[in-house]
């Protein structure tokens, strides 16, 4: 089910102007210039410095290999690629966790702009990876804080009759993640509440289903305001 939601995205969302290896290099530059982590020569081979700052990547003349800003915001955005990618192979794929670096490294390069929203909604917008790092936020994690303060709520808050669209789910639990995607619940899905007792009863498509409230709870919802 999922791979049907995320995959038609790839061929759109590629970005074909930055190379893998020159991602690479912004990404471990990036770490490097704004979470202080060790500089490591192995990630950057001066023959890819050299093309990094013909492309305006990394600032010219100067061996302290800083970034541009151009360079700076492709670094970021393949570092939030790379972490979530490593939490959507724990959380939904469970991949081991002494492959997650690897399988993300691999995973980043598939999650451009907009297709990464999407996953990162589906996993409701976490703030940290696997091992701990902060994960930097996107244009979506600010617009579900903004949503937070008004209309997103909890499938469990709605009323019977109310419809919305589903707005992400507030959990890591690979198992709870993975029964939501069965029945199709999935960001931008629209959805109805139809009842709620003795279980919330909803619709999704032209499919009900029914889930207690603990589940009920980590659905959340952009409720589409009454006339």
């Amino acid at each position: 089910m999922w791979f049907r939601y995320l995959i038609p995205r790839l061929r759109f969302d590629m970005n074909e102007t930055v190379s893998p290896e020159i991602e690479e290099l912004l990404q471990h530059l990036y770490a490097v210039q704004a979470e202080q982590a060790e500089f490591h020569a192995d990630f950057a081979p001066p023959e890819l410095l050299v093309q990094a700052r013909r492309e305006g990547w990394v600032e010219a003349g100067t061996e302290s290999h800083r970034l541009t800003p151009a360079g700076f915001d492709i670094g970021r955005a393949v570092m939030r690629r790379h972490r979530l990618a490593e939490c959507l192979l724990q959380d939904v794929l469970v991949a081991k966790p002494d492959r997650l670096n690897d399988a993300a490294c691999r995973f980043e390069h598939l999650l451009q702009h907009g297709l990464d929203e999407r996953i990162c909604g589906l996993l409701g917008h976490p703030r940290t990876c696997p091992h701990g790092r902060v994960i930097p936020e996107g244009e979506c994690c600010r617009r579900a804080r903004a949503d937070s303060i008004r209309e997103v709520a909890p499938l469990c808050d709605g009323k019977p009759g109310d419809q919305g669209a589903v707005a992400y789910l507030a959990t890591r639990d690979n198992r709870e993640v993975q029964k939501m995607m069965a029945m199709g619940i999935l960001p931008g899905a629209k959805i109805e509440l139809i009842q709620r007792f003795p279980s919330y009863v909803f619709q999704v498509g032209h499919s009900q289903f029914a889930v207690d409230r603990p589940l009920a709870e980590i659905i959340y919802v952009h409720w589409r305001k009454s006339l």
